[in-house]
């Protein structure tokens, strides 16, 4: 896997080094042990688009189940595995096939939880995209699911795979910039529709689509042109927007550098776009997180829909890269900062305020320059880390413990978009309900479609 570092200096700029990235890049290997299988036997749920990626690289193990409610989608695959069995329905094909270690699951967003946490039930290993679930309350039980039953899990936010996510995990939390109090996440996204205030016309179903099984646990609605097969992210009863599709890969990196756990309050500060069937064209949404575990209080923001922090925030951006990217992340710490350009965190700048730190960096001065020690194993791969679980090996770093954990706190943004522009939320975590906003209960569990459920 190509390894990116780059570190920026200046106090008015960003000046490129590579001091820090020669220091501690690499650490003891990656260890599997052998006492599981040499082959998985795995399962495709989910086999169109992503999934077929997601497929491609389990080929190395033993794909023995493929299930999809869309013919049309699941063609290429098949044709590629022409002797392996095809399912509609995931229910049909966890209950009748027996000789399975895995599951992959890169289904639409509102099928992720329940797949995965029968899967899970049965005991096997589960590989699910993000965003792993579509509500809180999923996100909480699939944690506590795949921890009671112990089996190997990865979400697919691949950015957690890069080496340079990792480095600036371990610079953040040895202090280089110091205590951290704001940080700054925005995106391109959404690039598809989003801002529709009426459910799409009814339309004819297409031949090889199973719309019922499609929709599964959402709730009834006629099938309409346009949701399928990328559109479904903007509708809130089958995705999670622009904050649940790519916070869990922008939002990664300083969740796990800060150590954030619940935040205490959240408010969707601007909204453009509002409405009851789809999330709104532009989101600008503020989480405030307590202190925790030695650090200070820090204020969260998130942006979409090609909002972006203010020009004052951003300006040493700008003269960086000559432009403020459609994507970012910005950590303000008391000594310096931290901005990664690019959706998975695979580089970073750094500026600090301390000058005669900048110089003995910028100068390759490593007997100057303080060594930030590897504490994060590197890499093997994203799709190699969960196969070596699956046998044994070491858990994945976006295992469900974390995954879960951040999926959860991401989708709180997605409630205080549905309460409304201004509303100001505040959060209890530990029991996933807001005190001064009871009505939004109603989205941190939604009810399932009958014969659409789970039994722990």
């Amino acid at each position: 896997m190509k390894q990116t570092y780059t570190y920026g200096m200046g106090r008015r700029s960003f000046l490129k080094t590579a001091a820090l990235a020669t220091l501690g890049t690499f650490s003891a290997p990656y260890i599997m042990r052998a006492d599981g299988p040499s082959k998985l036997k795995i399962a495709i749920i989910g086999a169109g688009g992503k999934g077929k990626s997601d497929a491609d690289n389990m080929k190395g193990e033993d794909i023995v189940a493929i299930c999809d409610a869309d013919d049309r989608r699941c063609a290429a695959l098949r044709k590629e595995l022409p002797d392996v069995p095809y399912y509609r329905d995931y229910r049909v094909l966890l209950e009748k096939v027996k000789d399975l270690d895995a599951v992959v699951v890169s289904t639409p967003d509102h099928h992720h939880a329940l797949a995965s946490m029968l899967a899970i039930e049965r005991g096997l290993h589960a590989y699910v995209q993000k965003p792993l679930v579509h509500s809180v309350f999923e996100a909480r039980q699939l944690r506590a699911a795949a921890a009671r039953k112990k089996v190997a899990t990865q979400m697919g936010n691949q950015g957690s795979a890069e080496n340079g996510l990792r480095r600036a995990v371990e610079c953040v939390q040895a202090g280089i910039i110091g205590p951290v109090r704001q940080v700054h996440v925005w995106s391109n996204r959404p690039v598809w529709p989003q801002g529709i205030k009426d459910a799409l016309p009814k339309a004819e179903i297409p031949a090889g689509l199973n719309w019922d099984l499609w929709l599964g646990p959402a709730p009834e609605r006629e099938y309409g042109e346009g949701y399928l097969p990328f559109n479904w992210r903007g509708w809130y009863d089958f995705g999670t927007g622009a904050l649940g599709d790519m916070a869990c890969h922008t939002a990664n990196m300083p969740f796990r550098a800060l150590k954030l756990g619940y935040p205490t309050s959240v408010i969707a500060e601007a909204v453009e776009g509002a409405n009851s069937q789809t999330y709104p064209n532009k989101s600008r949404i503020k989480f405030e997180f307590p202190e925790r575990e030695g650090l200070p209080p820090v204020t969260f923001y998130w942006y979409d829909g090609s909002w972006k922090p203010t020009p004052e925030i951003t300006a040493d951006i700008s003269e960086l890269l000559e432009k403020v990217p459609g994507s970012g992340c910005l950590l303000i710490g008391d000594k310096g900062q931290l901005f990664s350009p690019d959706d998975y965190g695979a580089k970073f700048y750094l500026k600090l305020k301390d000058d005669a730190e900048f110089k003995a960096s910028n100068n390759h001065d490593a007997a100057k320059t303080e060594v930030i020690p590897v504490s994060i194993p590197r890499s093997v791969g994203h799709y190699k880390e969960w196969l070596e679980a699956c046998k044994g090996g070491a858990p994945a770093y976006s295992n469900f413990d974390i995954a879960a954990y951040l999926t959860e706190i991401i989708l709180l943004g997605c409630l205080a978009i549905r309460l409304g522009e201004g509303k100001l939320m505040e959060w209890d975590g530990p029991n996933m309900k807001s005190p001064n906003c009871p009505e939004v209960s109603a989205f941190v569990k939604r009810e399932y479609r009958k014969g659409w459920n789970w039994s722990a």
